[in-house]
């Protein structure tokens, strides 16, 4: 019973003493910002005809598609063209900064808002990749995932230096980010543009600004550290519970997709991959798709072993070196999958989802190369406007080193 107890209070407090896997939470915080930030790039001349008011799928109708299934889409609270600019703005925008880690919290809760306000104002603009970005913008609201790689990281290392030395920090921004947002919210709210939708993207909404609101305040006017430390307990269960619904979903499209597939006779005998490769619309390099489906054996291989990986990958998470070898074997089908088959923001977003499951040290690895070469991009940019000029000759310097001097 003791025993029992021990395990039972060790696993209490792995769930609520800290938010685990921070690399991995800003992995899929980067990959999916960057998957969405580079559709909208992509999209940008074509916005008008996917989501704009007088797109083929027009205001009217979406407005009479969400009124049956009650989706959130900030679109339909006007159909002038100005509010779609600026929707459409404000998406990349929460993109961007979600990707650099600058406010995370608040720039996932309007990533959230931009990926639903577009995917539900025209639902049948997507490869499937928007399904798994329309579900993963909703749980990454819930996650700490600006804990490492981050602007936010690096504004706390300084913080903590400044306190170090006895200096006051002020955060002035993040109150008037609260402020605004705060104004908007209420706004929206007064005005009834939530009527009809349904509660869950409102109350995350309320949730998440009023939650900000209590972190500021305790952090300012606690006299003792045990509301703070009952705050971080909060948010660590709910990024820990966030995370683990990202890793289930993950394993769910997979084991779903891979049993699906079992069903399907172009499976069962071989054939399947070789369809999807001489179709017009999933071809953008037909004589790469006619060398890959060249061989009948390949072709053979190629359709049993996605089947496999997909059904066995949630079995080999019980086993750390199986399952990486199998998430190295998915990751790479999926980069196939962008050059040969034309999708590259599903491939995008499957491997952002894959990204949940990496390892630790070798997140740490590629983030220290990531550093190294940044600082080398650094160095010769700050070398580029600089010459080298010999210092005099003296004779207590007989061999001058060179020393940099502004050109």
């Amino acid at each position: 019973m003791n025993r029992f107890s021990l395990s039972v209070s060790a696993g209490i407090a792995r769930v609520t003493e800290a938010a685990r896997g921070p690399h991995q939470s800003a992995v899929i915080r980067i990959g999916f910002s960057a998957t969405w930030l580079l559709f909208l790039l992509r999209e940008l001349p074509h916005r008008q005809e996917m989501y704009g008011p007088d797109g083929p799928w027009s205001w009217n109708l979406a407005q009479q598609l969400i009124s049956s299934n009650s989706a959130f889409s900030a679109l339909m609270w006007s159909d002038t063209q100005v509010w779609f600019e600026l929707v459409y703005v404000l998406a990349l925008l929460a993109s961007l900064l979600l990707l650099l880690g600058w406010r995370t919290r608040t720039m996932s809760v309007l990533f959230m808002v931009g990926v639903l306000s577009l995917q539900n104002r025209s639902v049948f603009m997507g490869d499937g990749g928007d399904n798994v970005l329309h579900l993963m913008s909703i749980y990454l609201v819930f996650t700490r995932c600006g804990q490492v790689w981050s602007l936010d990281a690096r504004r706390a290392r300084l913080a903590d230096e400044a306190r170090a030395r006895g200096e006051r920090v002020v955060d002035r921004v993040g109150p008037a980010l609260w402020a605004v947002l705060g104004f908007a919210l209420v706004a929206v709210t007064a005005g009834g543009r939530f009527d009809g939708t349904d509660p869950t993207v409102p109350v995350i909404l309320w949730l998440v600004w009023v939650g900000q609101a209590v972190w500021w305040v305790v952090g300012l006017r606690a006299k003792s550290a045990e509301p703070r430390i009952m705050l971080d307990v909060v948010a660590n269960i709910a990024h820990n519970g966030a995370l683990l619904v990202v890793m289930v979903e993950a394993c769910m499209i997979y084991a779903t997709a891979g049993w699906y597939k079992i069903q399907g006779t172009r499976w069962q005998d071989g054939t399947a991959v070789y369809y999807p490769l001489h179709l017009d619309y999933f071809s953008p390099w037909p004589a790469l798709a006619d060398l890959l489906s060249a061989s009948g054996t390949m072709v053979m291989l190629v359709t049993y072993g996605t089947v496999i990986v997909q059904v066995a990958f949630p079995f080999t998470l019980f086993n750390r070196r199986v399952k990486n070898v199998l998430l190295a074997v998915m990751m790479t089908e999926h980069a196939v999958i962008a050059v040969v088959l034309g999708l590259p923001f599903f491939s995008l977003a499957m491997i952002a989802a894959d990204s949940v499951f990496l390892p630790t040290p070798f997140l740490r690895r590629l983030g220290d190369l990531a550093a190294r070469a940044r600082d080398r991009v650094l160095t010769r940019l700050t070398r580029g406007g600089r010459t080298e000029i010999p210092e005099p000759r003296t004779p207590d310097n007989p061999e001058p080193a060179p020393a940099n001097s502004t050109a």
